[in-house]
């Protein structure tokens, strides 16, 4: 008898594995977005405890990414800005060919694209090493640099979110328009924001700055910087936001850290 039951109970162990492996990863950031004032998940608050990432910015809109857990991950990468070690991770924008590459390094073991195939838009979800990656797609102008009305590609860009040690880490990547609602309750909480500040290719400044006092983020990484005046990106986000300029191309953060007042974090020593 109590072998029968044992077979019985692996047959359904086989049976429900399936199911489970197929539900969704849970992110954390959403729960923390989504929960009362002050309640942090408890995964979150054990993670937090000393655990540090250290953020690098290469230049343009790449920005390395190193986790306690050793993983590598390089924004909007397209080989062009290198720091160190090649990534482990590699996500990428299709805007233009200094956010992506169609032939990446082959030793990268992970490169996720912010677009989609046949029409359909770019679905990430998954965890690699210690670092859950999502993203929330937004559309991108057709035609590089055209502001005034031309077709859009739907789900052409994706903004990707980084959980990893207690932090939620948004990369907007090469953002073409406002976000709406929708947008804002798929990203949830970001501690850490990189935000394109050309004001031209991507979006105005106007506009831009509105999402960024919107998310609320503990810590802004201006990218795509060109030569923006960074006064006037201050000017427009308001004095709720400290600045906090150096001549560093890195810095590292756990989320006991995290600035109690937001603030904009310059990294000049590119």
């Amino acid at each position: 008898m109590s072998r029968l039951l044992l077979t019985v109970c692996a047959l359904l162990g086989w049976l429900v594995t399936p199911a489970f492996a197929q539900q969704p990863q849970r992110s954390e950031c959403l729960a923390m977005a989504n929960a009362a004032p002050r309640v942090t998940p408890v995964a979150l608050r054990q993670a937090a405890a000393s655990a540090e990432v250290q953020i690098t910015y290469a230049g343009h809109s790449t920005y390395f990414i190193d986790t306690p857990g050793g993983l590598r991950i390089a924004t909007d990468y397209s080989g062009a800005y290198q720091v160190g070690r090649l990534p482990d991770v590699a996500t990428m924008n299709r805007a233009h060919s200094t956010h992506y590459s169609l032939y990446p390094d082959r030793r990268i073991p992970h490169v996720l694209h912010g677009w989609g195939e046949d029409g359909k838009p770019a679905l990430v979800s998954e965890r690699i090493g210690d670092t859950f990656i999502r993203n929330v797609t937004t559309d991108i102008r057709r035609y590089f640099g055209d502001d005034s009305g031309a077709d859009m590609i739907r789900d052409g860009n994706s903004i990707f979110i980084f959980e990893v040690a207690g932090l939620c880490i948004g990369h907007l990547g090469h953002l073409h328009h406002k976000l709406d609602d929708s947008h804002f309750a798929q990203i949830g909480r970001l501690d850490i924001v990189m935000v394109p500040i050309d004001g031209t290719y991507t979006m105005s400044l106007d506009g831009v700055s509105e999402i960024t006092k919107r998310l609320r983020a503990s810590v802004v990484l201006p990218m795509h910087r060109f030569a923006t005046p960074l006064d006037e990106f201050m000017r427009l986000i308001g004095q709720q936001f400290e600045i906090d300029r150096r001549m560093e191309r890195s810095f590292r953060m756990s989320r006991d850290a995290l600035p109690s007042k937001p603030t904009v974090i310059i990294l000049d020593g590119v």
